[in-house]
């Protein structure tokens, strides 16, 4: 099973929900869903996907765990919560009801307090997603990356998994310190990452020469036992083809094992929000 581990839907309508979508992105101001998605999956051989929030909002996660449950190829939902609220844990237990829901995404890299990751006050939030089996998605940029080191030491039961490579600056060349930091985190054995949203960083004019020790620094930290493959899609369109993502990570990967490249295209994906996923609602 090949599965896309990051994807996103989103109605044009709802735009002011989305404080980084704006009509000067024209590829992207637009309604994306599942009809549009499908096709794509067909072409590049995908059996199933995760879709993930991309509003920090409860009625966007609602929506989304709608679509799901009306979508098979949708397997699961990296959803949004408030975590410091004060019924937060009751909360992410009523989500949690939702069969397809497999993860919740506080969208770090827009919270002003660089320290958030480490306030006390998630504590209880935390302590329910590890109840239930939930994946924590880290939405963060690389000056995080310290804080998710420290969060997975304090959780060590938590399933975390780092969004998009913790977005190195490949475009301006400067991510020395990127590749320590990156390489710190993936020594917590609860850290994965998504092999995702790389081409964005690079910018339109992007190439395999400049995703290449990325992604080869990614794969020494990980290993492939530990890199989900991700389209971050529709956001993908803003630099490449759906076709052209696939194409390039077959290419940047074509060293590994048809094993090891099963387990990032598909089978890491199941193992992280599918198979060890809800297990105390839905016994």
């Amino acid at each position: 099973m090949r599965i896309d581990a990051h994807h996103h839907f989103w109605r044009v309508e709802e735009a002011s929900a989305y404080p980084w979508l704006s009509p000067d992105q024209a590829v992207l101001y637009r309604s994306y869903g599942p009809e549009d998605l499908q096709p794509l999956l067909a072409q590049n051989g995908i059996d199933g996907t995760i879709l993930v929030q991309a509003a920090p909002t409860l009625s966007e996660t609602r929506e989304l765990l709608r679509i799901a449950e009306q979508t098979p190829f949708v397997l699961g939902v990296v959803g949004w919560c408030d975590f410091e609220g004060s019924v937060a844990a009751e909360l992410i237990q009523d989500l949690a009801r939702e069969p397809k829901l497999r993860g919740l995404r506080p969208m770090v890299q827009d919270i002003a307090d660089d320290d958030w990751l480490l306030r006390h006050s998630l504590r209880p939030a935390l302590a329910e997603m590890v109840r239930l089996g939930l994946v924590f998605d880290a939405l963060v940029r690389p000056n995080h990356l310290c804080k998710v080191n420290a969060l997975a030491q304090c959780h060590p039961t938590l399933s975390i998994v780092v969004d998009h490579g913790a977005k190195p600056e490949i475009a301006a060349g400067d991510f020395d310190s990127w590749l320590q930091d990156i390489a710190s985190v993936a020594n917590n054995p609860n850290v994965v990452c998504k092999l995702s949203g790389l081409v964005t960083e690079c910018g339109e004019c992007w190439s395999l020469a400049q995703l290449n020790p990325v992604v080869q620094h990614l794969l020494a930290c990980f290993g492939p036992g530990r890199l989900l493959w991700g389209s971050d899609w529709p956001v993908l369109n803003l630099a490449a083809t759906y076709k052209e993502w696939m194409f390039a990570t077959d290419q940047l990967l074509t060293s590994l094992s048809s094993t090891e490249r099963a387990a990032i295209f598909g089978e890491n994906a199941y193992r992280i929000y599918i198979k060890n996923n809800n297990s105390v609602l839905n016994d």
